[in-house]
């Protein structure tokens, strides 16, 4: 199975064994106070509503780069990640009018975002079994990976990107928006009309599989193991 190729920006440690309840941390920019993004948001929302370029052109501003970095890991390529954008870009301008502030304006484009990369890997996939006869196949879960930002060590990212190819495609993208987008619980619910609950329990379950596949084996185990 091939890599996944993440476009991470931040350090990742990989907990002892003796911290394993311990959170993977990734460093990144602090987030606005809730209630002043609260208040950017819904006004943001309502420009755009109205017609206001600007304020598609202030959500890129603002989102532009959080989604080209999350469409980037979900794609394993930045053309596609691109490209994603773009039509997410256009499907909330030809959509604005249905938002009915459920959620969050920057939630319900998040949300257009994933599913717009879920249509994508459905068409890449399609592609693939097309022309399976005349090139070798590749999991579409793992995309073949591109340069990246460095992290900590590049081998502690390969092995990052391998273990991440191995989870479900859930298991994944919660991971994704929780530990590398810094999404809480009730924005990824939104986003992929799950409950909190769900997105808890699917990292948890994520982060728990990392761990096993990462954390070096105990000594105990490894003599068993002889």
């Amino acid at each position: 199975m091939g890599n996944v190729g993440l476009a991470l920006a931040w350090e990742i440690r990989i907990p002892p064994i003796a911290q394993r309840g311990r959170r993977l941390e990734p460093f990144r920019e602090q987030i606005a106070a809730p209630d002043a993004n609260r208040m950017e948001d819904a006004a943001l929302a309502a420009a755009c509503r109205s017609g206001d370029l600007h304020a598609y052109e202030r959500l890129y501003t603002l989102q532009g780069a959080r989604m080209k970095n999350l469409a980037r890991n979900i794609l394993g390529s930045s053309t596609d990640a691109e490209d994603a954008v773009q039509e997410t870009f256009l499907k909330v301008q030809r959509s604005i009018a249905s938002f009915r502030g459920q959620s969050s304006f920057v939630t319900w484009t998040f949300r257009i975002l994933v599913n717009t990369c879920y249509d994508a890997r459905r068409s890449r996939l399609r592609k693939k079994e097309v022309t399976a006869d005349d090139e070798p196949q590749h999991d579409d879960a793992a995309p073949r990976p591109e340069p990246r930002a460095a992290v900590a060590h590049p081998s502690l990212r390969l092995a990052l990107e391998r273990a991440l190819a191995k989870l479900t495609r859930h298991q994944r993208d919660v991971f994704l928006l929780y530990e590398v987008e810094g999404f809480r619980h009730a924005e990824i619910s939104g986003m992929l009309e799950i409950t909190e609950t769900a997105s808890k329990n699917t990292l948890f379950q994520a982060k728990k599989n990392l761990r096993q596949m990462l954390e070096p084996p105990r000594a105990s185990d490894a003599a068993g193991a002889r």
